[in-house]
């Protein structure tokens, strides 16, 4: 290690502060204090560590406790002006009692009672909604009717108006992810109120987005422009199944069609640029065929899954935890992650992999690979 690299030794410095000799530079240090200053050799250490150090720390949370305390709240918890949502933040343990699942991401179960209402508003930061199970819910993004179904994504991109209406006598639950860490620490949020109720209370099967959009390799002419979030409301799981579904059987054909052997996995897309869906949130989608393992993975951001479907291990920072579905967990920056399927596993991924890539801080590191 060269010099340069050395850590900084703090007890020498708090010593020379402290004892007896050195009275001018115990001044000098009093003299930082009084003009808001910090000398960086003071602080080298925990500026720029050697690798990442995430206060965030590996957490799992049971589907089995969180859909209990969901339907708790339903039942005392009115929706309405004020609260606007009734969304229960997973809030990580090394983040001081923040709602942050992770330093960049939030994440939520949001619960909706038969035949409520959410209202309308809508907000700089991006949004996204996945349903592990249930139905009777549309999302209505800028005037479009969404129809939420079991293992659909869907998109609520920054600055659209959206709202929720339950035409069911059932409630419903489903997974809420956005980027409001990373916009509050950058400043950029924004919120307004839309109209007290949803815009539009129809109940279609399919959304005018995905009517124009959602035809697979087609592009509609009218819709030439790039544009930053995907305009695609509702990515269907039939079509998820059906991908995952060939490439497994495509592997068994002998062709290079997984990420790993019995691992397949699709990434969603921005149909206009090939790209993330948000410039913000990556959003994946993985399965693996029972008895098939991921290798230790570190990466430069965090990551959150929710386990859709099948029961497994994620071995998380070194600590095994047995996952079934509906659990979710968080894999904070370098914190290394494995999974290991007991029978079919399915999980849903989103990331904060956007940020990382777009400012050049990406690094992935995968147990038995060269570096």
């Amino acid at each position: 290690m060269t010099n340069t690299e050395r850590p900084v030794d703090h007890g020498s410095i708090d010593n020379a502060m402290t004892s007896g000799e050195g009275p001018e530079l115990r001044e000098l240090y009093r003299d930082f204090e009084s003009a808001n200053l910090t000398p960086l050799w003071t602080q080298l250490g925990d500026l720029m560590p050697m690798h990442p150090q995430p206060k965030a720390v590996a957490h799992l949370w049971r589907w089995s406790d969180l859909y209990p305390l969901a339907r708790r709240a339903g039942d005392l918890v009115p929706v309405g002006r004020g609260g606007e949502r009734r969304a229960l933040a997973l809030a990580n343990p090394g983040l001081g009692g923040h709602a942050y699942v992770s330093p960049t991401l939030w994440a939520a179960i949001q619960y909706l009672g038969p035949r409520e209402t959410a209202p309308e508003h809508r907000h700089a930061q991006n949004a996204f909604r996945f349903v592990v199970e249930g139905e009777g819910v549309w999302t209505v993004v800028d005037g479009d009717p969404v129809r939420m179904s079991r293992g659909d994504f869907l998109l609520t991109p920054g600055w659209h108006f959206h709202g929720h209406h339950n035409e069911t006598d059932q409630p419903m639950a489903w997974l809420d992810g956005l980027d409001i860490p990373f916009s509050h620490y950058t400043d950029v949020g924004f919120f307004e109120f839309g109209s007290d109720r949803v815009t539009d209370y129809a109940t279609p099967n399919f959304s005018r987005g995905e009517r124009l959009w959602c035809h697979p390799g087609l592009r509609p002419l009218s819709g030439l422009r790039d544009t930053v979030s995907s305009p695609i409301g509702a990515y269907r799981w039939e079509h998820t199944d059906a991908a995952l579904t060939q490439q497994l059987l495509l592997e068994d054909e002998g062709q290079p069609a997984t990420v790993g052997q019995g691992h397949a996995a699709i990434r969603y897309v921005n149909p206009t640029t090939g790209g993330d869906v948000m410039p913000t949130i990556r959003a994946e989608f993985h399965r693996l065929r029972a008895g098939a393992a991921t290798p230790a993975t570190r990466e430069v951001g965090s990551s959150v899954f929710q386990v859709f479907e099948g029961r497994g291990q994620v071995v998380l920072d070194g600590v095994e935890h047995p996952i079934d579905k509906g659990d979710l967990f968080v894999a904070p920056s370098w914190v290394p992650w494995s999974l290991h399927a007991e029978t079919p596993l399915d999980l849903f991924r989103f990331s904060d992999a956007p940020i990382m890539e777009r400012l050049h801080f990406n690094r992935t590191h995968v147990e038995g690979e060269q570096r």
